[in-house]
C-alpha cells in the first residue's frame, strides 16, 4: 500500500514536499512515480525515481522546480516541489512500478497511493 501526503494550499512561488510511504512492501526494485490530474485534464507524469539505483527523471513542466529523492530507512519516497505555479495545481499520486523500468506512462504502474492535493493560489 502507498501512502501519499503533503500536500495543501500555497501561493505562487511557494513550495511543498510530498511524501510516498510503503507499507506491506519495500521499494529496493521498484520505480516509484509521481503523477498529477487536474479536474478535467488526463493524468500527467511528473517525474520518477529508481530506487535501485536513485537514477531520476523529470518531465519539462517540472524540470528544475522539482526534485524526487529516497529514504531507505524510513521506505519513502519524496517530492519537493520549488517555484510553485497556479499550473501545478493538482492531485499528486505516487506509484510503483514493481519492474523497476524507467516508464513515463501510467500503465507501466502497478500500485497506486490516494493522492493528495495541492492547490496553487495566483
Amino acid at each position: 500500500q502507498l501512502q501519499a501526503c503533503g500536500g495543501g494550499l500555497v501561493q505562487a512561488g511557494g513550495f511543498l514536499r510530498l511524501s510516498c510511504a510503503a507499507s506491506g512492501r519495500t521499494f529496493s526494485t521498484y520505480t516509484i512515480g509521481w503523477f498529477r490530474q487536474a479536474p478535467g485534464k488526463e493524468r500527467e507524469f511528473v517525474g520518477f525515481i529508481r530506487w535501485s539505483t536513485g537514477s531520476t527523471y523529470y518531465s519539462m513542466s517540472v524540470k528544475g522546480r522539482c526534485t524526487i529523492s529516497r529514504d531507505n530507512a524510513k521506505n519513502t519516497v519524496y517530492l519537493q516541489m520549488n517555484s510553485l505555479k497556479p499550473e501545478d495545481t493538482a492531485v499528486y499520486y505516487c506509484a510503483a512500478d514493481r519492474e523497476g523500468s524507467l516508464s513515463s506512462t501510467v500503465v507501466a504502474y502497478d500500485y497506486w497511493g490516494q493522492g493528495t492535493q495541492v492547490t496553487v493560489s495566483s
